[in-house]
């Protein structure tokens, strides 16, 4: 994490005491939150960040923000602040309120809270575990982004611990829904393949851009109910989120899977170029990503 964070509009350094355990957000992890890519000074897909967080916040009965371009323009003060031009940055909207255990004194209904950190080398693949049961489709809150994500993060561990760099999780079906912060696509010739949301996959920014408006041509992607011996049977298979693009995959549970790279490289060439038009779009004189 680097040095400053953002707090309600207030940049303040990291090692700042200014948040209370009485904040019941904080201690039951009721709240919404995104990562978001930082390209050249430009927040990316912001608006599609932001509505996402909002559709959820409301579903989670979170307090959220009315001012979108406000909260954009803080986000933006964070990232000069920390010289974090090409970043990834996490914002958070905490719950304040509600419940027995709610601290004395508290008066607002929601906290915001930003910080940045630099880029992570995902290397050139990754080797997936496989987590069964992890996923309720059934679910009213599947596919929402909330702060509790101490089951991701103990599955992430435990995975790595094995010597995986990422878990597929399953559905209570057994069917293939997501990694612990990555949906997943399985390439067939050229059709590419990706779990439904009926999974209980969350709604990924890349995946949703890849669905729509950044696909490549000579290649059709759809929604498709995947089974494991799907992704073991599929051409090449690879993961996509916002701090990844598209991530190829060199084995699930010890099972290489195939390695024919032609569909992701051209979805990540795609890709790349929606990139670079949309922060051409957005940036203020800053130079392109190269």
């Amino acid at each position: 994490m680097h040095s400053n964070l953002l707090h309600n509009g207030v940049i303040r350094p990291t090692t700042d005491l200014f948040l209370s355990a009485g904040q019941v957000g904080l201690m039951n992890g009721w709240g919404v939150f995104s990562t978001i890519r930082v390209f050249d000074g430009v927040l990316f897909a912001w608006e599609r960040h932001w509505e996402r967080m909002k559709r959820d916040a409301a579903l989670l009965r979170v307090p959220f923000p009315a001012d979108r371009d406000a909260l954009q323009a803080d986000l933006v003060k964070l990232v000069g602040a920390n010289s974090a031009a090409n970043a990834t940055l996490r914002v958070c909207i905490v719950r304040n309120q509600g419940g027995a255990w709610e601290g004395p004194g508290i008066e607002l209904a929601y906290d915001i809270v930003a910080f940045t950190t630099v880029l992570t080398d995902w290397q050139q693949g990754v080797k997936l575990s496989v987590t069964p049961q992890a996923r309720h489709a059934g679910c009213e809150f599947a596919g929402t982004k909330i702060l509790s994500w101490s089951f991701n993060l103990a599955w992430l561990e435990r995975a790595r611990a094995e010597g995986f760099d990422e878990t597929l999780l399953l559905n209570e079906r057994g069917e293939v829904s997501e990694c612990t912060s990555a949906n997943i696509f399985a390439a067939f010739g050229n059709e590419v393949w990706t779990p439904p949301l009926s999974s209980g996959c969350l709604p990924g920014i890349t995946r949703e851009l890849l669905l729509g408006e950044a696909a490549a041509p000579g290649y059709q992607l759809y929604e498709k109910t995947l089974l494991l011996q799907d992704l073991l049977a599929a051409d090449s298979v690879f993961i996509t989120s916002t701090t990844r693009d598209l991530l190829a995959v060199a084995e699930i549970a010890g099972q290489p899977v195939g390695q024919s790279q032609e569909a992701r490289v051209a979805l990540q060439s795609a890709f790349s170029r929606y990139v670079d038009a949309y922060v051409r779009q957005h940036s203020s004189g800053a130079s392109v990503r190269k």
